[in-house]
């Protein structure tokens, strides 16, 4: 598959430095400007403090590009055309059509994949929306995760959706979920789901020893850290349920459906917090960026053994 690469990434791969891959739908869709390029920026600077090199995954004018220049970055950011918002099952009309767009979690990790990266960072994956039962909206993430030999760093699953469906599809589908120094699932915007966790890793060399053993010696897809927000950030879980629910209620009353729900959500939660949940969500992004730069750093060091 041909990529373009960023100089810095490009100069990274050459020399064998750690990479971590980002996802960019959470830039073209899931943020308003500028609060999604400073969340950008502040994900690259922590991921360079831990001493890994970040690498963003776009689509841009067609073209796959594994890592961005600031330029192309603002772009996506500024939103000022039409953005797709490339999952998996997207990529090829994306480059057919010679489209520009932000690449979700199912995307991200599929390209990451086959750049020969293994970590990534994101704030929350998709998973099974509340009322699948009726409207079988399920993410492509899942099967991504399943997929692709990637260590996906998040928050947990998004706060909107059915937490204990979710871990359910996610057991069926092989993807283990690991908690960063909790026995608790993360409910994205909180620290608490009332969801208990099989395994855990208490830092990043113990999450690498995991990875390193599903990849290079099993063979096996991808794994899910989840690492809760920090204690600063994280807002209490029940009133996040109640605005949640209000919430799905207008979604459901304007028919807002698919792809458009989750943006629509993330903004109606911003606005009924008085924009509490933007905060949470940033302080989550680079503090998850953070810990995926050690997570690289440490599985790099394993593959040279």
């Amino acid at each position: 598959m041909d990529f373009r690469y960023s100089d810095e990434v490009r100069h990274a791969k050459d020399s064998g430095q750690p990479l971590v891959a980002l996802e960019t739908s959470v830039v073209a869709q899931g943020l308003p400007y500028p609060d999604n390029l400073a969340a950008a920026r502040a994900c690259e600077e922590a991921i360079r403090r831990a001493g890994a090199v970040p690498a963003p995954i776009a689509l841009v004018d067609g073209e796959v590009w594994i890592g961005l220049e600031d330029a192309a970055l603002r772009r996506l950011a500024e939103g000022k055309e039409k953005l797709l918002k490339v999952g998996s099952r997207d990529l090829a009309v994306a480059v057919a059509t010679r489209a520009s767009g932000g690449t979700t979690v199912s995307a991200t990790c599929e390209l990451a994949a086959a750049a020969g990266i293994r970590v990534f960072s994101t704030g929350g994956i998709g998973g099974v929306h509340r009322g699948a039962s009726e409207h079988w909206d399920i993410s492509q993430d899942i099967a991504a995760l399943s997929r692709y030999p990637v260590a996906v760093v998040c928050a947990g699953a998004k706060s909107v959706l059915d937490l204990p469906k979710t871990m359910e599809l996610l057991e069926t589908a092989g993807v283990p979920v690991i908690g960063v120094g909790t026995n608790e699932l993360p409910s994205f915007y909180s620290r608490e789901s009332g969801l208990s966790l099989e395994h855990r890793a208490d830092d990043a060399e113990a999450a690498a020893r995991i990875a390193h053993a599903r990849f290079e010696t099993l063979g096996q897809g991808g794994v899910l850290y989840t690492v809760p927000p920090p204690v600063e950030a994280a807002l209490p879980r029940n009133d996040v349920e109640l605005h949640i629910a209000s919430a799905l209620a207008d979604a459901d009353r304007q028919g807002v459906r698919g792809k458009a729900v989750t943006p629509f959500l993330l903004g109606e939660m911003a606005k009924r917090t008085g924009g509490k949940t933007l905060k949470t969500n940033l302080a989550l992004l680079e503090n998850n960026a953070r810990f995926a730069g050690a997570l690289a750093v440490a599985y790099a060091r394993l593959a040279k053994r």
